[in-house]
């Protein structure tokens, strides 16, 4: 009953057990004999009787009767606790061994292994059932792992592809190195390192390791500045951007990283932009409602599908993958979004009709006295 020289829990459980019931039974052993002989004693002088061959021989005899009954009766008591023992033992063995073979698949990279209830008391179902959340966390976890470097390797080979092409060819003087050629390069390196830094920035903030430098603004401060910001880009693809702020709302104040939260808005007013055609309109509300303030950025655009609604936040998802990359976005710009708005302890929601009625990007946050 030992493993890898080491004696194992049933083995440690069993001798323990032993060690309690031997104690128990020399305990039991001493005090019968240091009181019963002199109980005996007593309860004979009271009956009276005065010989001393008589008192003599009954005190041998309760002695000897006391001494082989008691005696009996603890080695019976031994055996019946020796043999409950190793069944209990055993059986709680058994139990652990279960985890311990779950735990030895799930270090091997098997996620779908499940422990089942042992039906030993509350303790062993509550670590079956924590082992069994743990399993299934590690094995989303390695899903969105490997999806992650599956899509990342997807994003990167268009740019690589096109940097490798076209140094290539310059090289072969069948491209010449003008401008326009060196300005496409630029373009494609800039999209390779926006790509690491919003890979950097999403993985930072899941791990809680955002650093934020908040302070108290006003909302409406965050806001124009977004808006202002990205009236030229919506100028030139003659998109109406509005903004609909009530002077309430507009002055409450949040607890919040300027620089980060002006990435969340710009990052929702390029989302608009990249899906509503021209000539359409962008529309950007402020309210205030229970202590929380809510930033709404909505269009009239393309929309979104109620199935991919409750994707849109993922990295790297896309309803349409051949066009969303002919609109130019990486896939990861909501993800960030996210991840900014809930270490602000806030949160950012998804709505839309439907497909060709436009969509609402909804960021609430909590006002400064209310945090």
């Amino acid at each position: 009953m030992t493993v890898g020289g080491r004696w194992s829990l049933a083995a440690r459980l069993l001798a323990a057990i032993v060690v309690v019931v031997l104690a128990g039974s020399a305990t039991a052993w001493a005090v019968a004999s240091a009181i019963g002989p002199a109980v005996f004693h007593v309860h004979i002088e009271r009956s009276g009787t005065s010989d001393p061959a008589v008192v003599r021989h009954s005190e041998e005899a309760f002695a000897t009767a006391s001494a082989y009954s008691l005696a009996l009766a603890l080695a019976a008591a031994l055996t019946t606790s020796v043999v409950v023992s190793v069944f209990l033992t055993r059986r709680i063995a058994h139990s652990l061994d279960r985890v311990r073979q779950a735990a030895a698949q799930v270090a091997d990279g098997d996620y779908t292994v499940r422990v089942p209830d042992v039906g030993m008391g509350a303790e062993f179902d509550d670590l079956a059932r924590s082992f069994n959340t743990m399993a299934a966390d590690l094995g989303r976890i390695e899903q969105t792992r490997t999806r992650l470097l599956g899509d990342l390797a997807h994003e990167m080979r268009t740019p690589v592809a096109t940097l490798d092409g076209y140094l290539e060819g310059i090289q072969d003087g069948v491209v010449p190195a003008d401008e326009e050629t060196l300005g496409m390069l630029r373009d494609q390196v800039s999209r390779l390192a926006r790509l690491a830094q919003d890979i950097s920035l999403v993985t930072t903030a899941e791990e809680g390791r955002l650093t934020m430098d908040r302070r108290p603004v006003r909302v409406g401060t965050l806001v124009d500045a977004a808006v202002a910001q990205a009236a030229a880009r919506y100028a030139a693809r003659t998109i109406s951007l509005g903004v609909a702020a009530p002077q309430d709302a507009g002055a409450t104040v949040v607890s919040a990283d300027v620089d980060r939260m002006g990435q969340v808005l710009t990052n929702l007013l390029d989302n608009a932009l990249r899906y509503t055609p021209r000539g359409g309109h962008v529309v950007v509300r402020v309210a205030e409602e229970g202590g929380a303030v809510r930033i709404q950025v909505a269009d009239d655009g393309e929309g979104i599908a109620a199935e991919h609604l409750p994707h849109v936040f993922e990295r790297f998802y896309r309803a349409d993958t051949a066009r969303d990359r002919a609109h130019g976005g990486s896939g990861i710009g909501l993800a960030v979004t996210r991840s900014i708005v809930r270490a602000h302890g806030g949160e950012v929601t998804a709505a839309s009709p439907g497909k060709g009625q436009g969509a609402t990007f909804t960021v609430e946050l909590p006002a400064a006295d209310a945090a």
